[in-house]
């Protein structure tokens, strides 16, 4: 993972399979390629579960070394995120049973700190990217109090793109309860975000 922290409204691109198919065969720049976008793709999903960039980060760098370790069995049909966001939303799950976390930490010192630091492309215009960060700020603080299989499934969806196949392998549901849950979190979101002061 490289000292940039990826933005809460970005989805980091792709990972290229080919790049598994080249890590297997032992090139060292491609296992290092492989690392650095599966530790970034990590650290958003970590950081969306946690809300903690330090929690996250430790999490990110656990997961890729699980991930890297286990590269002989990936199926090369199927995509490569999912099987990441499992081992990743396990990690999570293992930690906050160790360390008991709670999880409704607020996002308040992420978001006081800008929420990013990474600026968007096309925030050359002041007002407008004010305006864009309050909007991130506001949708971001209205997640933080959804029910974390709430969140989970949001974040999936709408800052992942996975789709309702994928969002089933990773959270072992059936697809039926993926939309369904995905239809009740955007409600209370919705119901969270027209009852802000």
């Amino acid at each position: 993972m490289g000292s940039t922290v990826l933005t809460m409204s970005a989805t980091p691109p792709a990972i290229a399979g080919t790049l598994v198919s080249r890590a297997r065969r032992g090139e060292v720049e491609a296992r290092e390629e492989l690392a650095q976008q599966s530790g970034d793709a990590a650290y958003v999903f970590a950081l969306q579960l946690t809300r903690q960039p330090e929690t996250a980060r430790d999490i990110a760098q656990d997961s890729v070394v699980r991930f890297l370790r286990s590269l002989d069995r990936f199926d090369d049909s199927q995509a490569l995120e999912p099987w990441l966001f499992t081992i990743v939303r396990n990690q999570v799950r293992d930690h906050a049973r160790r360390e008991k976390v709670r999880r409704h930490d607020s996002l308040d010192a992420w978001l006081e700190a800008g929420g990013q630091r990474a600026a968007h492309p096309q925030d050359t215009d002041p007002a407008l990217a004010a305006e864009r960060h309050e909007l991130r700020r506001r949708i971001w603080l209205a997640i933080s109090q959804l029910s974390e299989a709430h969140r989970e499934i949001v974040v999936l969806r709408d800052y992942h793109d996975l789709s309702y196949r994928q969002i089933a392998a990773v959270l072992s549901i059936p697809e039926g309860t993926v939309m369904s849950r995905l239809h009740a979190a955007r409600k209370s979101l919705r119901q969270i975000l027209r009852n802000e002061p």
